[in-house]
């Protein structure tokens, strides 16, 4: 459990549980939960992480938040890959997210059916840099976490 220590966010109050690869969490105040793990192979310095939270007070249900392991150059952009599939995330420095609610749906859709996922982006100074995650123990989690918040 150390490694979802450091992975999870400060404000982490609850462990809901490790599912292999990921760990899932309830924040209680607000009320959040979020299945969350660091990359197997990360492309730059800092701590990355990929989380895919529920918090009811917004209205988010299975939404994806990337942490880049590194600063991007914000003129280029951002790719998550599962399998065949790639999808544009929007970000800034060091955050990536789905655009809208059909794409968080269609990402989480597939990382619920694949082996793993890259995370693509050009880091400050024009070298590129690439986050892989297992996604062994995601479904599982991530369903800990839509559970964990089903109260609100």
């Amino acid at each position: 459990m150390g490694v979802f220590a450091i992975a999870a966010p400060v404000a982490a109050r609850d462990t809901i549980g490790i599912y292999q690869g990921w760990g899932a969490f309830r924040d209680a105040s607000p009320a959040r939960c979020y299945a969350i793990a660091r990359p197997v192979m990360a492309g730059g310095r800092s701590s990355g992480f990929a989380s895919v939270a529920t918090w009811p007070k917004r209205g988010l249900r299975a939404s994806l938040h990337v942490r880049l392991s590194r600063e991007r150059d914000r003129s280029a952009g951002v790719t998550l890959t599962v399998g065949e599939r790639r999808f544009a995330l929007v970000a800034n420095g060091l955050d990536a997210w789905a655009g809208d609610a059909p794409s968080d749906r269609a990402i989480v859709a597939a990382m619920r059916s694949g082996r793993s996922m890259s995370v693509e982006a050009v880091g400050v100074g024009g070298r590129p840099f690439v986050d892989v995650y297992a996604l062994s123990g995601a479904a599982t989690a991530i369903d800990a976490a839509v559970l964990g918040c089903s109260g609100g």
